[in-house]
């Protein structure tokens, strides 16, 4: 279902999506480090001026980075998230370079609902990890007919090193205590923020709705960057590598 970017007034959507990144920095506090490598790599690859697709775009983060960026450039941000779509359309109402559609990736025919047929960039982060490898090669197979030739396809994602356990476990160590101090400050944690929202009158029925569709979060086998690279070049993709890389996450490139 594609539809035109609608707002609820009286809620300060803006707040709202400005409230998710806060607490998505809480376990990513080099977030907009990623961000901003994955915007680079835009510019660099297919230029200033993109036909985006956000793909499973939450409240819109990759879609308000790459507007403020490149104000000429369009965004299809994708979603089945009723709750986090509520707050994108509210944020981006009345932007004529944004539209939003609901489809699940899970269906085979999610690319229907889609308004063109392909995109100079597909971009997404911290959202393909609830896929399990089978199913996420399989997406894999499905975006890269999306992408013309010369464009890319990022994800921004959870990408341990199995082979690493020792390190891995240092690192989460320092990154949860970073993050107990963070919130000790008065930012709220993934579930807090979902008690938040569901508290919110204009996100109530979203939220209930969400967990209906989702129920508690779990995440799916995580693979490591070169099964990325590997499965994106089998897929279809001419060069796929890392080009941004911290001690628990990574952003593999496909390049058509």
């Amino acid at each position: 279902m594609t539809d035109a970017v609608t707002g609820s007034i009286g809620t300060d959507w803006q707040a709202w999506q400005e409230s998710w990144d806060r607490q998505q920095e809480l376990y990513m506090p080099d977030r907009e480090e990623r961000f901003r490598v994955m915007l680079d790599m835009v510019e660099a690859l297919v230029g200033p001026t993109p036909r985006v697709l956000d793909l499973a775009c939450g409240t819109g983060s990759i879609t308000d980075r790459l507007l403020k960026r490149f104000p000429e450039a369009t965004s299809t941000g994708l979603d089945l998230d009723p709750a986090l779509l509520t707050i994108a359309r509210g944020h981006f109402a009345g932007d004529g370079r944004v539209t939003f559609v609901t489809a699940d990736l899970k269906d085979p025919d999610w690319r229907a609902a889609l308004p063109y047929d392909s995109y100079d960039a597909v971009l997404t982060a911290t959202a393909l990890h609830w896929l399990h490898s089978k199913d996420l090669a399989v997406l894999y197979g499905q975006i890269a007919p999306l992408v013309r030739p010369g464009g890319v396809f990022m994800n921004a994602d959870h990408m341990p090193d199995p082979t690493t356990p020792r390190i891995d476990a240092a690192d989460r160590a320092q990154r949860h205590a970073a993050m107990d101090r963070t919130q000790a400050s008065g930012v709220p944690d993934w579930r807090q923020w979902w008690a938040l929202a569901a508290a919110e009158p204009a996100l109530a029925e979203p939220t209930k709705a969400r967990f209906e569709i989702y129920g508690e979060h779990a995440d799916g086998d995580t693979p490591d960057e070169a099964w990325h690279a590997r499965t994106l070049r089998e897929a279809g993709f001419g060069e796929a590598r890392t080009v941004w890389r911290s001690p628990s996450d990574a952003l593999v490139l496909g390049l058509k």
